[in-house]
């Protein structure tokens, strides 16, 4: 998670507590250390946030501070909790936790649509205690024009060794795939990331050809952005 959204996201936590927060608590909800925490609250009380409380207490925000409301009209709304449900069937373990975040802080400011129901069953959600890949990793790589160094296993048993640039993460409703170049086959190739049986982010990148590679790939898929 970003600073930014740490600071965001440290606000509605408080927001919502009855009690003072402690460090600790703050720091196993955001998945940082508790120094990050420290660094962080300081941060919002120079900008002026109503933050009260000190290190080995807990932290309160003090009563009338409110984040600007959100606009949504009612559609959007609906859209949105489809959206963030639906985020569910992808696998992805982290995509599925900040769909929550996103949910609730939708959900602090406008009631929620809980008539509407999204199916949860879809891609096997990946789990790195049971030897997954993560999703996560994956998108990282991607974001940061990464090569990977993967184990691959297609569906009829084979397993090879491949070194890759990974460029497009494609979610379908039973399966995501990394779209990649491969430079074992000299071209583009598309795994299926459940059945990815290891992963190795390398010092490598290939930032300088990550725009060019990706566009040639959704030339010659006919894929567009938001498709």
């Amino acid at each position: 998670m970003r600073p930014q959204g740490r600071l965001f996201e440290i606000i509605q936590i408080l927001r919502a507590a009855s009690a003072p927060v402690t460090a600790e608590a703050l720091a196993a909800r955001l998945e940082v250390s508790v120094r990050t925490v420290y660094r962080d609250v300081a941060a919002l009380q120079a900008m002026g946030t109503p933050v009260d409380g000190e290190a080995g207490v807990g932290y309160l925000l003090r009563r009338g501070y409110d984040l600007p409301p959100l606009n949504f009209e009612t559609e959007e709304i609906e859209a949105l909790h489809v959206g963030l449900s639906m985020l569910a069937r992808t696998g992805d373990s982290a995509l599925q936790r900040a769909a929550l975040r996103v949910r609730d802080k939708i959900d602090a400011l406008h009631p929620g649509a809980d008539w509407i129901c999204v199916s949860p069953w879809g891609a096997p959600v990946d789990n790195p205690d049971c030897g997954c890949v993560s999703v996560a990793t994956l998108r990282e790589a991607v974001r940061e024009a990464r090569k990977l160094r993967i184990i691959y296993r297609d569906g009829t048993g084979s397993e090879t060794v491949r070194t890759i640039r990974p460029l497009v993460l494609v979610y379908h409703i039973e399966s995501t795939l990394l779209a990649a170049w491969c430079e074992l086959r000299g071209d583009f190739r598309h795994f299926r990331t459940d059945r990815l049986y290891g992963c190795e982010v390398l010092d490598e990148c290939f930032a300088e050809h990550k725009s060019a590679l990706r566009s040639l790939w959704q030339e010659q898929h006919e894929w567009a952005p938001g498709r």
